[in-house]
Parts: structure tokens; C-alpha cells; sequence
């Protein structure tokens, strides 16, 4: 099952997809916000080019797993985004994963300033290979027994 990741910003929203088997997260690309809330072709176009079952986001929570105004924020644009769509919704909880994409670019030497672009994609693709790994499934989209 193909799954689309977004990590939702006030500015960009990373997207990240998984393989058609749901094993593997890959991030894709960096659209404007404003792209994603008016529907824009550069959005969907990649939606229908890539035909998600499910629309993964992440949600923003407090360090301390509380929902805050960006999480409730996220949760309504994300919920229209999925009406509007007609893609079945999951959260996901993104906490400390845009952290971990910054980390993962220092360590390929690039600055954060340089990598800015590519950050939300990457942290799109963290969250998105947790849910697949917490979620593993066989091709035919049953959960394994092991």
C-alpha cells in the first residue's frame, strides 16, 4: 500500500512516499504550503501521478505528547486536505524529526542553510519509515504474524 507522508510547515510542506509495498519511505519533494492548501496542480499531479491509499501527516506535538496550537492547526488543514482528496487520514507523531534530518545533513557535510529545501522531505521520510516499520505488512496488505 503506497502512503504519502507530509510534514505540514507554516512555509513548506515536505512530502515523502512510500513504496508500493509500504516497506519503504522515500522522500520526494518540498512544495509551497499555499501549493498544498489551494490544491495546486504541482500537488495534485503528484497525487494523481502517484496514487496514495493512505495520506500519512505529522503531527507537531509538545515535547511533552501534548497537542498545542500547531498540532490542532495541522490536524484541521490536513483533515480538508483528506476530505477534499478522498484519501483515508493518519497522524503521525513527527516530534524531533525535522532535529534528526538536520543531524542526518551535518553528517553528510552540508550546512542546514544549504539543505534548507530538502530538510522537510527528509523529515517527511523519518516519520514516514517509523509508521511503515510500526505497521509492516505482507504484499497482500495483511499484518505480519511475526
Amino acid at each position: 500500500m503506497r502512503v504519502m507522508a507530509l510534514d505540514w510547515g507554516d512555509r513548506r510542506v515536505g512530502v515523502a512516499l512510500s513504496d508500493p509495498l509500504g516497506r519503504v519511505a522515500i522522500p520526494r519533494c518540498v512544495l509551497d504550503t499555499a501549493q498544498v492548501r489551494r490544491r495546486a496542480s504541482a500537488f495534485t499531479d503528484l497525487v494523481e501521478e502517484t496514487s496514495p491509499k493512505l495520506l500519512l501527516v505529522g503531527l507537531p506535538l509538545t515535547l511533552a505528547g501534548k497537542m498545542g496550537p500547531q498540532a490542532r492547526k495541522v490536524r484541521s488543514e490536513a483533515g480538508q486536505l483528506a476530505h477534499d482528496l478522498g484519501i483515508p487520514l493518519e497522524f503521525w507523531d513527527e516530534r524531533l524529526s525535522s532535529e534528526e534530518a538536520e543531524r542526518i545533513v551535518r553528517e553528510q557535510g552540508r550546512t542546514t542553510r544549504d539543505a534548507r529545501g530538502s530538510l522537510d522531505m527528509i523529515a517527511a521520510s523519518l516519520f514516514l519509515q517509523s509508521y511503515l516499520d510500526a505497521h509492516q505488512a505482507d504484499p497482500e496488505g495483511e499484518p505480519d504474524d511475526e
